[in-house]
């Protein structure tokens, strides 16, 4: 890919500068902090949440989210009992305005087949480690439905704002691959 992108800028094709802001934006300003403020809304107002679940369309559009590769999308909610896990297995259906680029893991073969294989197991490499009794949900993107998950809201957040409850939110637990945890003093992480 980078020796692509070289010789379009050699050939004068492309502009490093306009690629460089152009791939910035999907990762920081497109991207994934859209998703977080999404979630964020959803956790701290119950009639967004219900609207989100609903009309998942919809209720992102409120927010200015939405276009291409962000339509027809479907919010699928984690709780105590359930944990949704996102895959496409046709590594073409990304809804790039929610989450920005797509993780380089996301998009390859392992992934891909051994999320719906053996979807505790790549939880797992991952960091998430569900007891039995919890339910895991694998759910296949494709171009005609797109998948967020809505993560479990951490406890011990309750008196945030959205922007400090979007400020939680990471790409991977609105795939599924990771739990949302409140951030503890000291702690960056």
């Amino acid at each position: 890919m980078k020796s692509l992108e070289s010789l379009l800028v050699e050939k004068g094709l492309v502009d490093r500068a306009a690629l460089d802001a152009l791939i910035d934006s999907y990762e920081h300003k497109i991207g994934p902090r859209n998703g977080a403020r999404v979630v964020a809304r959803a956790w701290a107002d119950p009639a967004y949440k219900q609207r989100l679940l609903t009309d998942a369309d919809a209720a992102i559009a409120e927010l200015g989210y939405g276009g291409m590769q962000g339509e027809h999308m479907r919010v699928v909610e984690n709780t105590p009992k359930v944990h949704n896990l996102v895959v496409c297995t046709l590594c073409s259906c990304y809804p790039w305005p929610v989450l920005g680029l797509p993780p380089v893991w996301y998009k390859s073969a392992p992934y891909r087949s051994r999320s719906v294989i053996d979807p505790r197991g790549v939880l797992r490499e991952f960091g998430v480690d569900l007891g039995e009794d919890v339910d895991v949900r694998v759910w296949d993107s494709t171009a005609e439905l797109r998948y967020l998950v809505l993560p479990e809201r951490p406890a011990g957040t309750e008196k945030l704002n959205e922007e400090a409850l979007a400020a939680l939110v990471t790409r991977d637990a609105m795939v599924g691959v990771a739990k949302v945890t409140a951030r503890r003093e000291g702690n960056p992480k």
